[in-house]
């Protein structure tokens, strides 16, 4: 059974203690649930006069039962016979007028829960959307932990921008794309060509700013950007998982243009605003759910709205894949589902990767024998953070380096160890790069 015929079957039975039985049969009997679209739940009566009678007396009621089936608002679309029917089928494509950014669909403002710990950020988000370009939050800088909505935030800017305004020009990035694509475009002789993309825009997009930190090149390429599209009038949004005093690597010419806008943290929600996103992230889905399963979910997973989010998600598959019923073990197994996911132990390869980028050295010049200050540095990082983020041997991290003996290997963590003891950058330095291993 599809989910919006159990939606329709709830709201029926809810109906069914509040009308008269002569009601639900005159005005319900051949009324057909038919979609389920973004917490909108779309009707098809037998002809106008019924849809007439049904928008006129029963609308209110319908969204009452709705609200009691998932604890947020919703509302209801009724369509009269089979030609209104047919139209709402054939215009339900995917409206095509934020074409040119796909990615953005669907994170709209709207759709942003609200509360505490990101009401700034969002006010700030709204500002920029409602007059891009402005002084006073030129550059919008939103920052915080991964998977707490500050993507959404961007890209809900983005929609907002482009719908009032469809004749901007916007470009999204994310902050190691920009990287590779400027290493791209030098190496294929295409610099003016990816200037023009950049820095000729009325809204620039930035997204993971941090992974641009200690790349010299990539930093000197986006200060001219930035400064273009400042000076220029136009409008920046940037995010990043901290703020740019505490990515050590960040160039002071950047770090004093990122300061001199809005910063705008988002932290983790309070257990009312969780238990808000869980009810409509469910609803978006269709997916009914009671109130013991909304608060046990909130309880349990609180710092990570992606998370919420990939419960949901989970329970939505139980049901129309495998057609379970919902119930607390249920709930149960999805969470420890997400957070086992969330919480996997980083790849070797990954913290080698990580290492070498934040360092700008290769991979294999961390993994082999070259012992310049750098290099050298770089690989007693990232076999201190194998020791510190997996459950590696001393043997098996040396395996990476070389085939190194465990000797050489505690070494090379005990030296970390001892320089983080005084060094604040170091401390800096590993705190940045488990940040980029860790992120999603």
């Amino acid at each position: 059974m599809n989910s919006v015929q159990d939606i329709w079957n709830e709201i029926m039975k809810i109906l069914s203690k509040k009308l008269t039985p002569t009601a639900i049969q005159t005005w319900f009997s051949e009324c057909k649930p038919i979609d389920w679209d973004n917490s909108r739940l779309i009707l098809c009566a037998k002809n106008e006069f019924t849809q007439s009678i049904l928008i006129s007396r029963f609308s209110n009621i319908i969204k009452e039962a709705l609200y009691d089936v998932f604890s947020s608002d919703c509302e209801v679309t009724i369509l009269a016979g089979e030609d209104e029917l047919q139209d709402y089928l054939e215009t339900k494509e995917p409206s095509s007028k934020n074409d040119m950014l796909p990615e953005m669909q669907g994170f709209t403002f709207d759709r942003f829960i609200v509360g505490n710990s990101n009401r700034f950020a969002y006010a700030a988000a709204k500002a920029v959307a409602e007059h891009p370009g402005g002084q006073d939050y030129n550059p919008l800088f939103i920052y915080g932990n991964s998977g707490l909505g500050k993507t959404h935030l961007l890209f809900a800017i983005g929609q907002a921008i482009h719908e009032q305004y469809p004749k901007k020009r916007i470009a999204y990035v994310k902050g190691d794309d920009f990287t590779n694509r400027l290493i791209n475009s030098l190496q294929n002789r295409k610099m003016q060509e990816f200037r023009e993309e950049f820095r000729k825009v009325d809204l620039l997009l930035v997204d993971d700013i941090q992974f641009i930190a200690g790349k010299q090149s990539t930093q000197e390429e986006f200060f001219h950007t930035f400064n273009s599209i400042y000076e220029a009038g136009n409008q920046i949004v940037i995010t990043s998982d901290r703020p740019p005093l505490e990515m050590s690597l960040l160039d002071d010419r950047l770090r004093t243009r990122f300061e001199g806008g809005v910063m705008a943290d988002v932290q983790p929600p309070d257990l009312e605003t969780r238990m808000v996103i869980i009810r409509n992230k469910a609803a978006q889905l269709g997916l009914i759910l009671s109130e013991e399963a909304v608060f046990y979910i909130a309880n349990n997973i609180t710092a990570n709205i992606r998370q919420l989010e990939g419960v949901i998600k989970k329970l939505t598959a139980y049901k129309e894949i495998l057609n379970e019923v919902i119930t607390t073990e249920s709930v149960r197994r999805a969470i420890e589902d997400v957070i086992r996911t969330g919480n996997d132990i980083p790849k070797p390869d990954k913290i080698i990767k990580e290492t070498s980028r934040y360092y700008s050295i290769s991979e294999e010049e961390i993994r082999g024998q070259n012992r310049s200050k750098q290099p050298s540095e770089a690989r007693q990082v990232a076999m201190y953070l194998m020791r510190s983020l997996t459950n590696l041997s001393l043997k098996e991290i040396g395996e990476q380096f070389e085939n190194r003996n465990h000797a050489t290997v505690l070494s090379s963590i005990r030296k970390i160890e001892e320089v983080l003891k005084t060094d604040s950058a170091m401390a800096l330095k590993i705190r940045d790069i488990s940040s980029n291993i860790n992120s999603v």
